[in-house]
Parts: C-alpha cells; sequence; structure tokens
C-alpha cells in the first residue's frame, strides 16, 4: 500500500533548499509580492515523468495556504526532446521561490530513469522486467523515484510497441507502483551458500513457499547447466507446468559452465549468425560472446533445457541489462524470458538536472537572454491533485 505523504514543513524546506532562495523570499516578503510563471526542461531528451514532483507542490500549496498552477505541454510517458519545456507552474513568487531545489529533485532523474526504463522494454518487447534497483538506490525516496520512473517507462511501451514491460519489484514499499501488494523475488546468492547446494537451496525454498512459482540462481557454484538440470530433475512437476525459472547471474570474471570464446561464437553461428557479423564495440561483442551473463550464455542455457525436455523451464537474466546491453540482446535474438534489472538507473547523473526559468512576472513576458526558446507557444494541460 502507498505510504501516506508527509507534508513538508516551512523549516524543513528552508533547511534542505539553496540558500539563495530562501533569501529571496524574504527580500520578496518586504519588497512586495508578484505572480511568475516558471518553465521547467531539460537539456537532454526524456521521458515525462512528473507525478512525484507535481504531488509534492500541490502537499506544499495546501501547507502553505496558496494554489500554484501547473501546465504539461505533455502526458505522463510521453518521449520530450533536449530543450522542450515540460511544465509551466505558476503562482506567488513569495511562495515558489524556495521550492525549486527541491521540486527540481523530484522530476530530473525520475525522467531520465523512465526514458531508460522505456527504451529496455521496448527493444525486448517480448520480456517482461523486474526492477531491482532499490540496493542501487541512495536511500528511501530516490528508490520511490526509480520504481515510479520504471513504471511510466514500462507503460509507454505497452501502448507503443506491446511490450510486456515491469510486472514488478523487488520490494513491498514500492510495488504499488506496479499494481502489485508485495515485491517479486525468491533467493540470493547468500541463501545459496546457506543451503551448500542449488538443489537444496530450491528444496528449502519450495518447502516454505510451496504454492509459489520459483526461480533459482544457478551461478553460485560455476555450474549453471549442471545445477539447471539437477533442479529441474528434482521438480519436474514445477518445470512441466512453466512454473520454474532458472535465474543467470554470471559475473563478468568468467564464462558461463561449457563455454570458452570459440564455444561462444560456434552458439551465436547456429542461433544468430547476423548477430556477430556486422559491426560492434567491444562492450557489444562482450555481450554476445565474452565472459558473463552473454547472448551465446543464454542460447546455450535454452539448448541444454530443451534437449533434456524442459523446454517449458523459462530463463531469467541479470547483471548488468541497461539499454545498451538490451538492445545488444535483441539484435541477437536472445531467448531471455525476465530481465532483473537496476541498470535503468541513470548512469551519467549531470543528464538527470531539470532547470527551472522565470519566463513571466506579473502577466508580463521576461526571461534571461539565451533562454527564449521557452517561450515556444503550446497550450498546456493542467495537473490536477487526482493524479
Amino acid at each position: 500500500m502507498q505510504q501516506t505523504l508527509k507534508v513538508p514543513s516551512d523549516a524543513d524546506i528552508s533547511r534542505l533548499t539553496d540558500h539563495y532562495f530562501t533569501k529571496t523570499r524574504n527580500a520578496v516578503g518586504r519588497f512586495g509580492d508578484k505572480r511568475v510563471c516558471y518553465a521547467v526542461f531539460m537539456r537532454r531528451p526524456v521521458c515525462f515523468a512528473p507525478r512525484l514532483m507535481v504531488e509534492w507542490l500541490d502537499r506544499v500549496a495546501e501547507a502553505r495556504g496558496t494554489t500554484f498552477k501547473i501546465e504539461s505541454l505533455h502526458e505522463e510517458g510521453d518521449w520530450v526532446g533536449a530543450g522542450e519545456p515540460l511544465v509551466y507552474i505558476s503562482g506567488s513568487f513569495h511562495e515558489l521561490v524556495d521550492l525549486e531545489t527541491l521540486y527540481l529533485q523530484r522530476l530530473g532523474a525520475a525522467c531520465v530513469a523512465a526514458y531508460n526504463a522505456y527504451t529496455m522494454c521496448e527493444s525486448l518487447p517480448k520480456v517482461s522486467f523486474v526492477a531491482m534497483d532499490a540496493r542501487h538506490c541512495a536511500g528511501q525516496e530516490m528508490a520511490e523515484m526509480m520504481a515510479y520512473a520504471a513504471n511510466v517507462g514500462s507503460d509507454a511501451a505497452r501502448r507503443r510497441v506491446e511490450a510486456v514491460g515491469f510486472i514488478g519489484n523487488a520490494n513491498d514499499a514500492t510495488a504499488h507502483f506496479f499494481g502489485n501488494q508485495r515485491g517479486l523475488g525468491t533467493m540470493p546468492h547468500a541463501f545459496i551458500g546457506y543451503a551448500g547446494s542449488t538443489v537444496r537451496a530450491a528444496e528449502m525454498f519450495h518447502e516454505v513457499f510451496p504454492e509459489e512459482p520459483m526461480t533459482v540462481l544457478v551461478d553460485y557454484f560455476g555450474r549453471e547447466i549442471t545445477d539447471s538440470l539437477a533442479v529441474c530433475r528434482r521438480f519436474p512437476e514445477l518445470a512441466r507446468e512453466g512454473q520454474l525459472a532458472m535465474r543467470v547471474d554470471t559475473h563478468g570474471g568468467r564464462y558461463v559452465e561449457g563455454l570458452d570464446l570459440a564455444e561462444s561464437y560456434a552458439v551465436l553461428e547456429r542461433h544468430a549468425p547476423r548477430a556477430v557479423r556486422q559491426y560492434r564495440s567491444e562492450a557489444e561483442l562482450k555481450w554476445l560472446i565474452g565472459t558473463g551473463v552473454t547472448a551465446a550464455a543464454i542460447y546455450h542455457l535454452r539448448d541444454k533445457l530443451d534437449d533434456a525436455g524442459f523446454g517449458q523451464v523459462r530463463i531469467v537474466a541479470s547483471s548488468g541489462f541497461g539499454p545498451e546491453k538490451c538492445r545488444v540482446m535483441a539484435s541477437a535474438e536472445a531467448p531471455i524470458d525476465m530481465i532483473g534489472t537496476g541498470s535503468f538507473l541513470p548512469e551519467n547523473w549531470p543528464e538527470t538536472y531539470a532547470t527551472a526559468d522565470i519566463v513571466e512576472y506579473d502577466g508580463e513576458i521576461q526571461v534571461k537572454i539565451g533562454r527564449e526558446f521557452l517561450l515556444r507557444n503550446g497550450r498546456g494541460k493542467t495537473l490536477s491533485r487526482s493524479r
């Protein structure tokens, strides 16, 4: 269930915002208020994800006994080009000026993460995704933004290419963004080590959670193929019913069991010969035929499962699945059923910076030199509190 939103106090805002904004608020309080309009934009293409910012501004307005008019030139999930205005925020200068730091924090990173999530889901529309980003976030507030962003990007991909998209995330606190009450997941590597064997870990899990589908990590001992087949033979009913999955999370320091460079080439030559016959960067080649979780590794595991009669067993891939790796996997048509990822989080943090400039004072158009592009004509759509 979504947590009750805390109404920020003026003291909290003053403590957290940039100090020149609090000084400006004090000066405006002495010399007289004006009604202003801010234009908010970003310097790179993004997927529009404004909801957390809008909800925060609504709570502040309510606490201050004022109203802000928030107009959008885009729908949630829309692709927005670099430099295009995202929203116009209008209201009392005195009540808005000290909020810029904090509302921009709730917009920029979410828009970039949503863009990344969208491109991943668009590249692999038949693959389901699980957001496993929380451990990489700088606190719960960021984790909330990233879960929201994954959902926005995923929904956009569903609308545009009928992608499966993100079906959930790894913890309960933000599961509501995906329409769930609980997070998803079965076992970490630590549980495999605790159990002493991959099969025993599967047995323990099934004993405690007998009604749940089971996803088993199979790379802990470096026996991805051997242990996958052993688990399938131990649970043939689950395998036959499609309730069993193998998760491959092999680290980049070694090949999946049974592969080396030459054999990886051979696997792709059988399944996706064009994938390695076109120009590739070093990173792309690594994702195809290198160490770790590669297209060759996924095909290799799929072959071994099918050859043993376990064609209904699904494959879950994780480890570094960001937009670029997803595009490479798509080009090779790697037989992945699900991806666990936290790599939709922005890598280049300066790209997440959203910027706000005032473009109007008391109805008079005025903007600093160089930002005239923010004055483009367009009719905005007010974002209501109900969002």
